[in-house]
């Protein structure tokens, strides 16, 4: 999994997979998901990122395994 933080797009993305994207879907207003052939999700994009979370909490990952 990668992610990026586009600070002049002001977006993330969440990359699961490197599997080809055929569609994509907007789920919640400025919330997009990447899918493959499968209808599996490859990518979330979420624009405005700024708006939801700090600079500071976009820059800096904080990974749970539960």
């Amino acid at each position: 999994m990668r992610m990026h933080f586009d600070q002049d797009s002001n977006a993330v993305y969440l990359r699961l997979d490197d599997s080809r994207i055929v569609e994509s879907e907007e789920v919640w207003p400025r919330v997009v998901l990447d899918l493959n052939e499968h209808n599996q999700v490859v990518g979330v994009e979420i624009l405005d990122a700024g708006k939801r979370a700090s600079l500071g909490d976009l820059t800096q990952i904080d990974f749970k395994v539960a």
